[in-house]
């Protein structure tokens, strides 16, 4: 079962979404909030697998919350997955950098929201399918600071060439297709490669990909 806590400061927004989310076997809504205050104090009582929240918010916005849910040792499970009303803003590039796990527009068609929560628990992939590649390299294209203690010597050749699909959104079947591996095998790399570089998630393996200058950016 996904648990997951639900925060948007319009009521009726979060109805909808709720009622879609319950609608399905394995996921359960465990609490709602309307701004990023409430997000911390619901993912520290119930820690959920995911915070689905809004990016603007009263209070507290939902970069905030991200930034304190991500830095929170309790909530070292919790994901946050944003919701946003473009797929392209400066609201997204900041809510990567303080710990986004994923991002879903607001227009998403429903499918494609509980596809981008199910990939999310299961840590094999960055984005929802409506928000599109571009994004991560115009991301990774603005300045910001490298995450710390980050260190391409750690990885060997083999991690490096994985970190470089991973931050052109190749989920991890994909990148076992691309470099002829099993898909376990590409998993290992990944998590290794995390663990090796101090990424929370897939979202910060991105960040430091292009950083780091393994990964160009690309302007489209």
């Amino acid at each position: 079962m996904i648990r997951v806590v639900l925060v948007d400061d319009q009521p009726l927004i979060r109805t909808g979404i709720k009622a879609l989310l319950d609608g399905e076997e394995d996921i359960e809504v465990v609490a709602e909030g309307a701004n990023g205050l409430e997000a911390v104090a619901l993912a520290v009582e119930h820690r959920p697998d995911i915070v689905l929240m809004d990016v603007q918010m009263p209070i507290a916005d939902g970069i905030e919350a991200t930034r304190q849910i991500a830095t929170d040792e309790r909530l070292v499970d919790v994901r946050v997955v944003m919701l946003t009303n473009y797929g392209l803003d400066e609201y997204v590039f900041n809510s990567l950098r303080a710990g986004a796990a994923g991002f879903v527009v607001k227009d998403t068609e429903p499918d494609d929201l509980l596809q981008a929560l199910r990939v999310t628990v299961r840590g094999d992939a960055l984005l929802s399918p409506a928000v599109t590649r571009r994004l991560i390299s115009e991301f990774a294209a603005r300045p910001a600071d490298v995450l710390p203690g980050a260190d391409l010597d750690l990885l060997t050749s083999r991690e490096r060439e994985v970190v470089g699909l991973v931050a052109h959104g190749l989920s991890n079947d994909e990148i076992a297709e691309r470099m002829v591996l099993s898909p376990m095998t590409a998993k290992t790399h990944v998590s290794r490669a995390m663990t090796k570089l101090g990424a929370r998630d897939r979202a910060q393996l991105v960040v430091f990909a292009y950083q780091s200058g393994l990964v160009a950016s690309r302007r489209a």
